[in-house]
């Protein structure tokens, strides 16, 4: 399993790394990015805390793979191509933007604004544009298929725009505390649940796992 979506204490989740991480081990998972949520305020804070916890702790989880990251969060869309590059600078491997789900007032244009930007992964992009996804297809950017209660309201529509424009897809837990990182197979099952057939989940899982060096999926 490998989940390019995930949430520590040091933004709104509730655990710390490391145990972020062990019970990431338990259910299975080769690979994860962590990626706490950001914006001017703390992102310094959160890119620094994260990678000095992914070098301190390289090896020590055996074959799981960690990489540091964030998600810019509730971002006025005029501020995301700056903030993209300064993620990077700061030592992001991944950077997710959050997209416009159903279920949050997320600013109209921030979908545009990320893919623009050159995101990695627009985050729960709701209802979603042919527009910003044939976009998304020609910049590589990745939409997410969510795992998280809310957010996945829209996951069908972005499945079914991202084929008919030939985006990419990844898939996100977007976990927050325990019990919301799911096994490789449930994984799967969210993904054939938004209208992927079994060999389109498993592509997505293998858009994932380009993120990392030695990850299968």
């Amino acid at each position: 399993m490998i989940d390019l979506h995930t949430h520590t204490f040091w933004s709104d989740g509730e655990l710390a790394p490391a145990e972020l991480v062990r019970r990431c081990q338990v259910q299975g998972y080769r690979a994860m990015a962590i990626t706490d949520h950001a914006d001017p305020s703390n992102m310094g804070m959160v890119i620094t805390r994260l990678a000095e916890f992914c070098e301190a702790v390289q090896g020590a989880y055996g074959e799981l793979e960690v990489i540091p990251g964030c998600e810019l969060t509730h971002v006025p869309p005029v501020l995301i191509g700056k903030l993209v590059d300064d993620a990077r600078e700061m030592g992001a491997e991944i950077v997710l933007v959050h997209g416009e789900t159903l279920v949050e007032p997320v600013a109209p244009g921030t979908n545009r604004a990320a893919i623009e930007a050159g995101v990695d992964v627009v985050a729960h992009p709701g209802l979603i544009s042919p527009e910003d996804a044939a976009l998304a297809a020609e910049r590589g950017v990745l939409l997410e298929i969510s795992g998280r209660q809310g957010h996945s309201l829209s996951n069908g529509h972005v499945a079914r725009v991202a084929a008919e424009c030939g985006a990419g897809l990844s898939f996100g837990s977007d976990g927050h505390t325990v019990g919301d990182y799911p096994t490789r197979a449930f994984a799967l099952t969210i993904l054939r649940a938004a209208g992927l057939d079994e060999e389109g989940a498993q592509e997505v899982l293998k858009h994932n796992a380009a993120f990392f060096s030695s990850a299968e999926t």
